[in-house]
């Protein structure tokens, strides 16, 4: 029975649709039968995979009000073996046609669980809101993973998050776990990326995944092309951490060995470059210090 893993954060622009999109068609690479959710009314996650959101007949807005079956909703996606649910703008007024609807929590885990067996992995992509569809996501989910951008803002909000879902798994998912924080948007050419990464490990008492999604170029030009990076360009370095977020996963899970990958390794070098600089910067002051103190004794 496949797992399901909700992708989410009340922060927009943090890197939820860009990780549903390549992480999916990561594990569907490595042979996955995977199926992705898009339960985010911008629709950003059906179009990034290839697919016209302004020509769809069925979505995930007709699933929710019970008006087609999930089977008449899935389309094949660019990628083999990765099929979506997708969503369009329509989905904005479904929390408001869900009043009064008995258990509207629980319609998309009912869909859900109709075809869980046929995949190995389902993702959903949730909106940067904690509204009634990332509760349906939460509560048809068997984890959240959570996206935090390498920002100065980047634990605002968490704790709410973590609130919601402890909250869902107390009263309607018991078996509702963290899956774990992947950094997106990691800047090498700044000590602020840095900073926020080693201040999370240090205080979050979350499962952290070591692969970094790095700020590229590539990865944000890939979703007006309607691919995932892997097929946009599969040497970039944005495709290079993706692959290995999946390979953590796959390995967790009990698929394998992880390979070690360049931008993992580059990383780690680069952090220790920036130690060695400081270090070296701290030694310079210190001596120009003395030196100055030096001078002044002898004019004295």
């Amino acid at each position: 029975m496949g797992r399901v893993i909700a992708i989410a954060n009340q922060k927009g622009g943090v890197g939820k649709t860009t990780t549903t999109i390549n992480l999916s068609a990561c594990l569907a690479e490595k042979g996955m039968k995977v199926l992705v959710i898009d339960v985010d009314p911008q629709g950003n996650t059906t179009s990034g995979l290839g697919i016209d959101k302004d020509n769809l007949e069925n979505t995930v807005y007709q699933l929710l009000l019970d008006e087609c079956t999930v089977e008449k909703c899935m389309y094949e996606s660019v990628v083999n073996n990765l099929f979506v649910l997708p969503s369009d703008v329509d989905l904005a007024g479904a929390e408001i046609e869900l009043i009064g609807i008995e258990e509207k929590e629980y319609i998309l885990n009912k869909q859900v669980k109709l075809i869980r067996e046929f995949f190995d992995y389902i993702i959903i992509d949730c909106p940067p809101s904690l509204n009634m569809l990332t509760v349906n996501a939460m509560t048809a989910a068997d984890s959240v993973l959570v996206p935090i951008q390498c920002e100065y803002y980047a634990l605002e909000g968490l704790s709410q998050l973590i609130h919601t879902i402890n909250l869902v798994k107390q009263r309607l998912n018991e078996k509702l776990e963290i899956e774990g924080v992947v950094f997106t948007m990691y800047d090498a050419r700044t000590n602020l990326s840095l900073q926020v990464v080693e201040n999370v490990r240090k205080n979050l008492e979350q499962n952290i995944y070591n692969a970094i999604i790095p700020r590229n170029v590539r990865l944000a030009e890939a979703p007006s092309h309607g691919l995932p990076i892997s097929m946009y360009d599969a040497k970039s370095a944005g495709a290079e951490a993706y692959r290995d977020l999946a390979e953590e996963i796959l390995k967790q899970d009990g698929h394998g060995e992880p390979e070690v990958s360049e931008l993992s390794g580059r990383m780690d070098m680069e952090q220790e470059d920036k130690k060695a600089e400081k270090n070296t910067k701290n030694a310079k002051s210190e001596k120009n210090e003395k030196a100055e103190k030096k001078k002044r004794f002898k004019r004295k």
